[in-house]
């Protein structure tokens, strides 16, 4: 067997894309070393990954790795939920968080996700030294999502804070990460407490009523949902509008054309944005439970397989010159949300809170710049989630 590679190093993080390339360009499947030491297979070619992704042999329960999973692992009760089950529990759990995502129910959000993004542009309107991501593209999500779950306000930048060392942990402080998800776990399990005690209007309290009446969901289940609630709708959107902005900066003709219809943002610009600038950069991982050949590679069962999203999303067979941003681009089958029964349940939110945030944006300020040279933005560091640290700008009205 050839050596792994180790392609996740610091010209990965500054731009993954072209690594991308160049492994989508030499080979469909790559055996890659991953910086904690572990080893996997990287898919990089569309048709491959979109296949995979809804291909019924590949197990994302972590049970399933044959030589037992070694990355980074939640408590066992964060644990217990849709990105770590295999059907019939996911079916069942998918079933009891549908209802959440509805279409309906998140356009009923509308008015409140414009209502905070107006707020947060008015604060960052006065802000001397504006910067994107603390000002405006954190706080949105996060307080949408916490809205949803029932998570009062004063609680809001503690989370964020634990979430933020997750997103990037220090590798000269490992513990700051494992002590974040205790504290995150301890948060949700004395929120579901309380929740039981004082009956509210909100998501949490609707799942903690399903938990109460029988026995279609555990407690474990309960709590690791309002983790991962939480922790999807914050990380991609926060993620998302960040690097959304930035494309937009660096292809200035598309920009002065989304000016055009701004505060709307049409369904073709929105597509084009979350193919080109979604932040992560792999599906959940899975394991085949029986061997295994994509692209002529063999693949035993039980490894490690990546599949890489980002790479799909510019691989020139899926999409016509990939690595152009064409907010009119129409015929756009991306997976910045996944494909098959792992599809992304809070697509429908994120939507609306992108569409929202860079529509009101660019509608508020006329003359949006960088504040800092281009190769001074700090991205995270983490090749799963390719994130912006920071985005300051020079704001104009």
């Amino acid at each position: 067997m050839t050596a792994p590679i180790a392609p996740f190093d610091a010209e990965y993080l500054l731009d993954p894309h072209v690594v991308h390339r160049k492994l989508r360009e030499s080979a469909p499947v790559h055996r890659v070393v991953l910086p904690g030491g572990a080893q996997a297979w990287l898919v990089t070619r569309a048709t491959d990954v979109r296949n995979a992704l809804s291909d019924s042999r590949f197990s994302i329960d972590k049970g399933s790795s044959r030589d037992g999973y070694k990355g980074f692992r939640f408590p066992p009760v964060l644990e217990a939920n849709l990105l770590n089950i295999d059907a019939p529990d996911h079916t069942r759990l998918r079933r009891l968080v549908s209802h959440a995502f509805t279409r309906q129910r998140v356009a009923s959000l509308q008015d409140k996700v414009q209502a905070e993004t107006d707020v947060l542009l008015d604060r960052l309107a006065d802000r001397t030294q504006p910067e994107l991501i603390a000002d405006f593209a954190a706080p949105l999500p996060l307080t949408v999502i916490n809205d949803l779950l029932g998570i009062v306000s004063e609680d809001r930048e503690q989370f964020r804070s634990w979430t933020n060392t997750l997103l990037a942990p220090d590798p000269n402080e490992p513990q700051q990460a494992k002590q974040a998800v205790v504290d995150m776990e301890r948060f949700i399990v004395d929120l579901v407490a309380t929740k039981r005690a004082t009956t509210a209007d909100d998501f949490l309290s609707d799942l903690i009523a399903v938990r109460d009446a029988g026995d279609e969901l555990t407690e474990d289940e309960l709590v690791s949902l309002a983790f991962l609630i939480f922790w999807g709708g914050y990380q991609n959107g926060v993620e998302f509008i960040g690097k959304a902005v930035l494309a937009l900066l660096d292809n200035p003709e598309q920009l002065a054309a989304l000016r055009i219809s701004a505060p709307e943002v049409s369904g073709a610009a929105l597509e084009e944005l979350l193919r080109y600038s979604h932040p992560s950069q792999f599906a959940v991982r899975r394991f085949p439970t029986e061997d295994i050949t994509i692209g002529g590679v063999h693949i035993p069962a039980g490894d490690m397989v990546l599949l890489g999203i980002a790479s799909a999303n510019r691989d020139p067979s899926f999409v016509p010159d990939p690595d152009r941003l064409d907010l009119t681009r129409v015929d756009n089958p991306h997976l910045a949300f996944g494909y098959g029964i792992h599809y992304c349940l809070g697509a429908p939110l994120a939507r609306l809170e992108a569409r929202i945030a860079i529509g009101s944006l660019l509608h508020r300020f006329p003359r949006i710049e960088l504040a800092v040279p281009r190769d001074e933005i700090r991205w995270r560091s983490s090749f799963r989630e390719h994130g912006l640290a920071a985005l300051p700008l020079v704001l104009g009205t």
